[in-house]
């Protein structure tokens, strides 16, 4: 059995959309792997569900496994993540042609960092994706902007990025 990818590109965000018709949820998540592991185990509350979620491989195609987990699983798991966790706000919408975004509004020590997702049925098809205009930077392959590297090392990008 092949196992399933995840196909995605990941952009700054250049100016914000109109976010009235997107949906909103508030996402943790914390890193159960250290730096140095090749695969990446995180744990993710989106609202009232809880995931953990391994994945492996890097640029925009990866290898991601999901479970859902109870919410006392997750609080026992939780205190293994400290110091290597993200808060966000998380906006779903649709871009035209169908496809779906996601724009991750960083909280805590990571703001004023927003970013925005979007996945793919195929590499060929997020080769062909043109941004739309509010779309910033394309940091797709740049792993600082990875949520496991942003809840290593985050801060010090945010800084670099303001300008300080």
């Amino acid at each position: 059995m092949k196992a399933p990818v995840e196909i995605e590109r990941k952009f700054l965000v250049a100016r914000m959309p109109d976010l009235s018709l997107a949906d909103r949820s508030s996402l943790r998540q914390g890193y159960l792997t250290v730096p140095e592991d090749s695969v990446e185990v995180r744990l993710r509350q989106t609202d009232e569900t809880f995931v953990l979620c391994v994945k492996s491989g890097e640029g925009i195609v990866r290898g991601e496994r999901e479970i859902e987990i109870s919410e006392a699983q997750f609080e026992m798991l939780w205190p293994q993540t400290e110091g290597r966790r993200v808060v966000k706000t998380r906006w779903v919408g649709q871009l035209d042609g169908g496809l779906t975004y996601e724009l991750d509004i960083f909280e805590g020590d990571l703001a004023p960092l927003v970013m925005v997702e979007v996945e793919f049925q195929s590499e060929a098809d997020a080769r062909e994706f043109v941004a739309p205009a509010w779309f910033g930077r394309d940091v797709s392959t740049d792993k600082r902007f990875g949520n496991k590297s942003l809840a290593l090392t985050g801060v010090s990008l945010v800084r670099e990025l303001a300008g300080g």
